[in-house]
């Protein structure tokens, strides 16, 4: 008697395979998909932002035990964002508004708070100075918050034209008004500024101050990370060029002088001691 098999059976045994062959190709997808999730995220520049633990309600005071610390990619950070070194001011005030757990906590949420005004970006004994540039001098609008720069100073003395280094590796705190990454304009363009902001110590923003006044001021964008030092030596501009006044004097005539229609021969000596004075040479005809 040969076995019959139940038609049903055939059915639900396919139905299974087929349906444990596409739940482990979904977990092999998903799973490769947060992988390049990961990877990318570890190719992104991080930063630390102040977030909530929990649930925060409206009118929670805010403190070390209800807030913590969190790492997120540079380009999903708020402007507005509370960071670590910002703790302080934000310890012990109200929430206006609720907080998400997880969710960086954003000045506007506070009661009474704002935005940190632009002089805390400087830290103690330091000096926020502004110079206007010109388009040469801004490098066509390419220079941006956070960038390092030269000051080269261009300058005229006593009729000479003097070019030299005044400062090295100045870190600009803003360009125009913005103080972060320049916006683009609606072509794509870099938006043009006129004033580069720059953080300085106290002596080198007099420095700064006397170089705009006595002459003409110019930057030069370094490569990040690049700490290495240049002359400072003041050169005339024309000598820098190649163009300075140190030729060779110009030798006296090469042409014979004639005394009473004879020349006289190079190297005599007319001197006290000469037997034959210029006095006593007969005139020309």
């Amino acid at each position: 008697m040969a076995f019959k098999i139940n038609k049903n059976w055939i059915v639900l045994i396919t139905a299974l395979a087929v349906g444990g062959l596409a739940a482990f190709g979904a977990k092999n997808y998903l799973s490769r998909q947060v992988e390049e999730l990961e990877a990318r995220d570890k190719n992104k520049a991080m930063v630390q932002v102040v977030v909530a633990k929990a649930d925060l309600a409206k009118g929670a005071r805010l403190s070390s035990e209800n807030l913590a610390t969190r790492s997120i990619p540079k380009e999903w950070a708020h402007s507005g964002a509370v960071s670590p070194d910002q703790f302080d001011r934000a310890n012990g005030a109200l929430l206006a508004y609720p907080a998400g757990a997880g969710e960086p906590l954003i000045w506007a949420q506070l009661e009474g708070q704002r935005t940190p005004t632009f002089s805390a970006r400087l830290t103690a004994g330091r000096r926020a100075v502004t110079v206007p540039v010109d388009e040469i001098s801004s490098l066509s609008g390419m220079v941006e918050p956070g960038d390092l720069i030269d000051i080269v100073v261009s300058v005229k003395k006593d009729k000479q034209n003097f070019t030299f280094t005044l400062l090295q590796s100045v870190s600009v705190l803003a360009t125009g008004t913005k103080a972060s990454q320049q916006e683009k304009t609606a072509e794509g363009h870099a938006r043009s500024f006129t004033t580069i902001t720059l953080d300085t110590s106290p002596e080198d923003a007099k420095r700064v101050i006397a170089a705009r006044e006595v002459g003409r001021v110019t930057a030069l964008l370094r490569a990040p990370n690049d700490n290495g030092r240049v002359s400072g030596r003041r050169t005339d501009a024309q000598a820098l060029l190649g163009i300075g006044g140190d030729q060779a004097p110009v030798a006296g005539s090469a042409v014979p002088v004639i005394y009473g229609g004879k020349p006289i021969t190079e190297g005599l000596d007319l001197g006290s001691n000469s037997s034959m004075r210029s006095t006593d040479l007969p005139p020309t005809r």
